[in-house]
């Protein structure tokens, strides 16, 4: 009989990047987009306005606030969350089907959003928080981007320390200082999370058969 190679197939999982506004978790998320093919972003839904440069469908799915409370009231959401006075949702049914497929999707939310998608599915997240190297160059940073105002800026930095103080919840925490590092941290600990025994699917069968050998 003809040896055959042991293989399983994968479980995708739910990869949680959270940070203050201004710590680059936005950055961060397009580059790892970059560099994995199997990694797709869950576009969140939002009230929020569009900046200028903001895409419809790639960055946000931008609606008005009653569509949101509609998807809202039939539970068409995994987590859902208000910062800034604005409505931010996950939606469902693209997530359950991207993993399914061993596809990862990629979460650019707040620690609300985190707490809630935790609950949702314990098994499939991995979260990691991004810390600024500090509160003076998180307010640098904000300010060089030049899309809000100098008030909605102070109005950021004052949210920074309530957002920085959730910390604990997460798995993983990432001070970034250089992005580069960052970047290739973020990416062992994906690598290493998508070879976790329990994303083997089939993987006790093949070790049975294995032995039967």
């Amino acid at each position: 009989m003809a040896d055959r190679t042991m293989t399983t197939r994968r479980q995708g999982l739910l990869l949680i990047l959270s940070s203050p506004s201004g710590a680059g978790k936005t950055t961060l998320s397009r580059r790892l987009l970059e560099f994995n093919r199997d990694l797709l972003v869950s576009v969140s839904m939002t009230t929020r306005p569009r900046r200028p440069s903001e895409i419809s469908g790639r960055d946000y799915q931008f609606v008005t606030e009653e569509l949101f409370q509609k998807h809202l009231a039939e539970n068409q959401f995994l987590e859902h969350a208000t910062v800034h006075g604005n409505c931010y949702g996950t939606p469902r049914e693209p997530v359950l089907a991207a993993i399914d497929r061993g596809v990862d999707m990629l979460f650019d939310i707040d620690w609300q959003g985190a707490d809630q998608l935790r609950e949702a599915m314990p098994n499939e997240v991995v979260s990691i928080f991004i810390l600024p190297p500090s509160l003076d160059e998180l307010a640098r940073r904000l300010r060089s981007r030049a899309q809000d105002s100098e008030a909605v800026i102070q109005a950021r930095l004052a949210a920074a320390r309530s957002e920085i103080a959730h910390w604990h919840k997460y798995d993983f925490v990432l001070v970034n200082q250089d992005i580069e590092v960052c970047l290739a941290q973020i990416q062992s600990i994906l690598v290493a999370e998508r070879l976790r025994r329990n994303r083997q699917i089939g993987l006790g069968d093949r070790v049975a058969e294995l032995l039967e050998r």
